[in-house]
């Protein structure tokens, strides 16, 4: 029942392999263990989807899918979640990740004067320190969620499947 869930959601291996962004891959993109449907595979890819998404820089796609050839998880997740941060998301996430980076260095909230090309680049400090914390954080998040609700399906499925054999053995 899980692996019918993620299938029916996540693109096919052919509109992936057509992808220009990921016609760097090449052939890797025919070996069959990156298109597998498990809980192994789909919790993997979870973490570097929602990972790469909280990372502040260009080519996120690119990134998650050379994170999941290289740590065999499912592909088309791993791209498919890197969209959490996409134009309309990208300045809510990363302010969101700046706060927290500033907040652990112990650096004051900017006031908005004085912006000068020094001060931004001193910014990038806290903005990846609080980046790489909330992707590490919120991609655990996310392959411990996939990982839960895996068991759970398996779980219901169990149980219905007691429950009719229940009902045919009266």
């Amino acid at each position: 029942m899980p692996k019918r869930i993620f299938r029916k959601y996540l693109p096919k291996p052919d509109r992936l392999r057509e992808h220009k962004a990921l016609s760097f891959l090449g052939e890797v993109l025919a070996d069959p263990n990156l298109w597998h449907i498990n809980r192994r595979s789909l919790a993997g890819a979870a973490f570097i989807g929602v990972f790469t998404a909280l990372l502040p820089i260009p080519l996120q796609m690119g990134l998650a899918a050379l994170l999941a050839v290289r740590f065999h998880c499912n592909l088309p997740l791993s791209v498919v979640l890197v969209w959490i941060s996409n134009p309309v998301t990208y300045v809510p996430i990363f302010y969101f990740t700046y706060r927290i980076g500033a907040w652990m260095l112990g650096m004051p909230p900017h006031t908005g004067e004085g912006i000068t090309v020094a001060w931004f680049v001193e910014q990038l400090v806290p903005l990846w320190l609080g980046s790489v914390i909330c992707a590490m954080v919120f991609g655990g998040l996310a392959y411990a969620a996939v990982k839960v609700a895996w068991r759970l399906a398996v779980v219901r499925s169990w149980n219905l499947r007691a429950h009719r054999r229940a009902r045919v053995l009266r």
